[in-house]
């Protein structure tokens, strides 16, 4: 591309990249640099991963079983942000506009329409029905946000459907606090359509609720149900339940694999 770098040494002896986007770069440095870069490639690259020294792809997307070989590392979801030390300065940051809400505090995360969810009004209004009614009933304290991908319109519905509950909203002014609601949380219920969001509330080894939106496929399917089997997450029925799930940790598992590949452990 016209004024980008030059593919020309020093090359450097790891290269990460993810994405499809990426693919053709990263198959072409590894050739032009004749095997010197370690090549490692973030989700299925839609090409044979004997391209790559290394492969790391969500369980679900099955790239493990349809290529034999051992360069391919299958994640139970999405490789995450969350570290205990974020949690805890965003918790840090976000405490002091969030000591009023009761106990259970609830962090719930609402995704939105995408290739295989869909989220419409009176989804969006029978959702925030049930968050009140959890608050209302079980006296949880409310940390909602919603994503990028949340029509507005049904982020009005659902704030609307809050009504006088015990709950924030984030009006998507400033900086998301996503991950001081995560902090902060006794519990999370999280919508169903996002890989990388469940995986991030999964992370936080704290109970994690799903609601289904309308949709889904068999990828997701396949997702939910190995959370499930790992008690790592539940369906959420109303009521927010006690139990202590073991973090996952994808993204800590994986370096640590990568750094043996490079004779790094």
């Amino acid at each position: 591309m016209r004024g980008s770098d030059p593919l020309a040494p020093p090359w450097p002896d790891l290269l990460i990249a993810a994405g499809r986007r990426s693919v053709a770069l990263s198959i072409a440095l590894r050739r032009r640099s004749g095997g010197a870069i370690f090549t490692v490639q973030i989700l299925d690259p839609a090409v044979s991963p004997a391209r790559f020294d290394l492969v790391i792809a969500p369980r679900h997307d099955r790239i493990h079983a349809r290529h034999a070989g051992g360069n391919v590392i299958a994640t139970l979801g999405a490789l995450t942000r969350v570290t205990p030390a974020r949690l805890a300065e965003a918790a840090a940051a976000s405490a002091p506009t969030l000591g009023h809400l009761p106990h259970p505090r609830v962090a719930v995360l609402i995704g939105g329409a995408s290739k295989t969810h869909r989220l419409d009004r009176a989804t969006a209004a029978a959702l925030g029905e049930r968050l009140a009614a959890l608050s209302r009933e079980q006296g949880a304290g409310l940390m909602v946000t919603a994503s990028r991908r949340t029509p507005a319109d049904c982020a009005a519905v659902i704030r609307e459907h809050l009504g006088s509950a015990s709950a924030v909203m984030w009006n998507g002014q400033g900086e998301n606090p996503y991950f001081g609601y995560l902090g902060l949380a006794d519990a999370i219920v999280a919508t169903s359509d996002s890989v990388a969001m469940v995986s991030e509330a999964c992370t936080t080894g704290k109970p994690v609720h799903l609601i289904d939106l309308p949709g889904g496929s068999a990828k997701f399917a396949r997702f939910h149900a190995e959370l499930r089997e790992r008690d790592l997450a539940r369906p959420f029925a109303g009521r927010i339940e006690t139990w202590t799930p073991p973090p996952l940790d994808e993204t800590a598992r994986v370096a640590t694999l990568v750094r043996a590949r490079l004779g790094l452990a």
